[in-house]
């Protein structure tokens, strides 16, 4: 064969060709997003998140993730997690105030990686990258769910499950989730009326969920709730008002909007900061 076209077959091949995943240097900052294509980790210097604080009406639900976090950030053995429920409850809010508090705790103990959620099938060449590195690492996917002819989840499972090689033991996994079982609940019909065995199929759809050590709920805030994220929120920004002008200013906005959650009300504040005057940080 003409030695010319060997060339530009192996040209060819090295295009296709992963390119190989730049050094890591997991001391650079406290927070990373990953990119799969080329494999890196782009530093994130300023992480946009409230303090735990501020979290309000998820009390257990910060015990239960914290108690986790600081297990994993001391170097003892730790569960991942799934956090599932009610939209705007402080899900990944609780999951970067958790992992800020350890830091508090424990001087750059763990960092934060964010892997979207169309990234996930490159979760194992993440796991990869970082199998073996020192530092302790939260790998994290907000709004993680599945559709109809996604096998994606199918990567996520053999993390979860360790596979051959194990989940390395430096990096925990942590996801939000508006989804108990993170399937929708058609494509479980679906694969429960298409399967040879029904009952397996389900099984396989739903044990996603299971493979995760910690399940943490959250649920639609109540009234006084919700006004009591109003007031933290408020007094974090130093808005002057009187109590009551806020409490009932801030009940109306919920009726406009139709729902109460810790999103709602910082929307609200941000909106009453805004009207008098205040800069939000």
């Amino acid at each position: 064969m003409d030695p010319r076209i060997l060339e530009r077959i192996a040209e060819a091949l090295e295009r296709l060709a992963p390119k190989p995943a730049q050094a890591v240097d997991l001391l650079a900052a406290d927070a990373f997003i990953w990119h799969p294509n080329p494999a890196r980790l782009e530093p994130v210097r300023k992480i946009s998140r409230v303090d735990l604080s501020l979290l309000v009406g998820v009390e257990r639900q910060k015990q239960l993730l914290m108690a986790n976090t600081l297990q994993f950030a001391r170097g003892f053995s730790a569960n991942n997690a799934m956090l599932w429920g009610a939209r705007g409850m402080g899900k990944s809010s609780l999951v970067k105030a958790a992992h800020a508090a350890a830091n508090a705790e424990r001087v750059g103990c763990l960092a934060l990686i964010e892997i979207a959620r169309e990234d996930i099938i490159s979760l194992p060449d993440l796991l990869r990258v970082l199998r073996g590195e020192s530092r302790r690492c939260l790998v994290f996917c907000d709004d993680l769910s599945f559709e109809r002819e996604d096998a994606d989840y199918k990567a996520l499972k053999s993390v979860l499950d360790g596979g051959i090689e194990g989940r390395p033991e430096n990096v925990l996994f942590y996801a939000t989730s508006n989804r108990r079982h993170l399937m929708p609940r058609d494509m479980i019909d679906n694969e429960r009326a298409t399967a040879i065995n029904p009952g397996e199929a389900t099984e396989e759809k739903v044990s996603l969920s299971d493979r995760f050590g910690l399940w943490i709920g959250f649920h639609n805030a109540d009234q006084d709730a919700y006004l009591a994220m109003v007031e933290g929120y408020a007094a974090d920004l130093g808005l002057v008002i009187d109590r009551d002008a806020l409490r009932a200013q801030g009940a109306t906005w919920s009726t406009i909007r139709g729902g109460r959650s810790g999103r709602v009300a910082w929307q609200f504040v941000q909106d009453l900061a805004g009207k008098m005057g205040v800069a939000v940080p």
